[in-house]
């Protein structure tokens, strides 16, 4: 990434924009962008709460449900790993600033086997949000590199944080239609996930979901953490429990013309106690390990249970702070929750 974004690669995410200046300027730039974004809102946040009782949910293929990240700058050792989970869906990150290492991102996908499908997220930076010569570029080599291994593809990633490079959901929206062209025009077969909204923001889903664009969600993602609640039973705003988070969600895709009721959630994990500077959060947030895994075990539950979401990615398998496994000092250390999501993954094969 270049300046003023950087990336934290304790937390494997960008940091915090600390250049204000160069904030401020591009808020002002953006910032018409919010009258469709409070005039949407208004109209179909009430909308989609009075509805949600009406959608219902439909039966979950658990075989399908699970889905687990994994890092290419992790290890070989993710292999022996995710083979003892038995999940066979994977998330692979893309970073488009890492275009120069293309062939090594399609070998390590390739490097999971045949039974495995994965869906590649492609990160964004500000110079692809900025340069459509380039963007387009580098898009059709990702799409002809990968598109023999993989078919589905996350445009983006927590696009309502400026840390990620993007100060509007209408910049990001124009951003994924010229991806969608490329797609269109040259790779129909493929398919588009968006908008990859992070947490109970769904202002911003809204805004993604509900506009004039000439675009086209073949799923909806979500990157729906509830971790700042603790446990997925607790409420924000009152009313919005993790299952009720998930109903709004749902009604909001059934209500859309922009896409379907076909819906992943993307990313979520807790912040692990005394994991700094790993954690992505604050220690006020961070949670033990016997709590992330009972926490874990809640919300997988709950997701598959409301029939309203196709499958759920944990974020993800190797990560100190946040994940499955602690491979600090080079030791691998699996965790409370690598036990707990490996029989949960077993008893679903096991129970059709």
């Amino acid at each position: 990434m270049k300046t003023p974004f950087i990336w934290d690669k304790y937390s494997d995410q960008p940091h915090l924009l600390k250049d204000k200046v160069y904030k401020k300027m591009m808020r002002k730039k953006h910032r018409w962008d919010k009258i469709p974004l409070y005039l949407s809102t208004l109209i179909f946040f009430p909308l989609s709460i009075m509805l949600m009782p009406l959608f219902k949910g439909k039966k979950v293929d658990k075989k399908d449900f699970y889905g687990m990240g994994v890092s290419f700058d992790k290890g070989e050792v993710q292999k022996e790993l995710i083979e003892e989970l038995g999940v066979k869906h994977l998330l692979v990150r893309m970073p488009l600033w890492e275009m120069d290492r293309i062939e090594e991102y399609v070998t390590f996908v390739k490097s999971f086997g045949e039974d495995k499908e994965v869906l590649l997220n492609i990160l964004q930076d500000r110079e692809h949000i900025e340069d459509e010569v380039l963007l387009a570029k580098d898009i059709t080599t990702i799409f002809e590199k990968f598109s023999p291994l993989v078919q589905e593809y996350q445009i983006g990633n927590a696009i309502n944080r400026t840390k990620w490079g993007f100060f509007s959901m209408g910049e990001y929206m124009k951003w994924y239609q010229r991806i969608q062209t490329i797609r269109d025009e040259k790779y129909p077969n493929l398919k588009l996930i968006g908008s990859s909204v992070i947490d109970f923001e769904y202002y911003y889903t809204i805004r993604t979901l509900f506009n004039f664009f000439s675009l086209k969600y073949d799923r909806l993602s979500s990157l729906l953490y509830v971790d700042r609640r603790g446990s997925p039973c607790n409420t924000q705003m009152g009313i919005f429990d993790m299952k009720n988070k998930i109903s709004m969600l749902y009604s909001l895709a059934k209500l859309s013309p922009k896409t379907n009721a076909k819906i992943y959630i993307t990313e979520v994990n807790w912040p692990l106690s005394s994991t700094a500077p790993y954690a992505p959060t604050s220690e006020a947030e961070c949670v033990s390990e016997e709590a992330y895994s009972e926490f874990m075990k809640e919300y997988l539950e709950t997701a598959k249970e409301s029939g309203k979401i196709q499958r759920v990615y944990w974020h993800q398998l190797i990560a100190p702070g946040y994940g499955l496994v602690d491979d600090r000092s080079g030791i691998i250390r699996k965790t409370k929750a690598f036990e707990e999501y490996k029989k949960i993954v077993k008893e679903s094969y096991a129970n059709g």
